[in-house]
């Protein structure tokens, strides 16, 4: 099983939250943890506090925001940015992302899900 840690944005489904809960991944969605709404800047200091990887739909601000981490030399615990996709392809591409990683080998990078085809 693998060892990181998953917070989806809020354009990503809740379902995908809980499909992947049910097969026994640490995931949460931010309408779960009562943070929609918030920024995206906001979204990812959450995500670093608690140690979670990000994943989103949103490529274009995360992109800039792993470029202004790095820059500061912020360290975070990776960002996961997909296209929007069919959900089974979207759960698949995870659950191959999810299997071939760890927390540590995400660790300040962008990941392209589109990687796990």
């Amino acid at each position: 099983m693998s060892d990181i840690s998953l917070y989806l944005d809020e354009d990503v489904r809740a379902l995908l939250a809980e499909v992947l809960q049910n097969r026994g991944y640490n995931v949460s969605h931010v309408l779960e943890v009562e943070r929609t709404g918030i920024s995206d800047a906001e979204q990812l200091a959450y995500a670093v506090k608690h140690e979670m990887a990000v994943l989103t739909h949103n490529i274009r601000d995360y992109v800039i925001l792993s470029k202004s981490y790095g820059a500061a030399r912020k360290n975070h615990f990776g960002i996961v940015v997909s296209e929007q996709i069919p959900f089974n392809e979207l759960l698949r591409r995870t659950l191959k992302f999810l299997s071939s990683n760890t927390k540590d080998s995400i660790k300040n990078r962008l990941i392209w899900l589109q990687d796990f085809k």
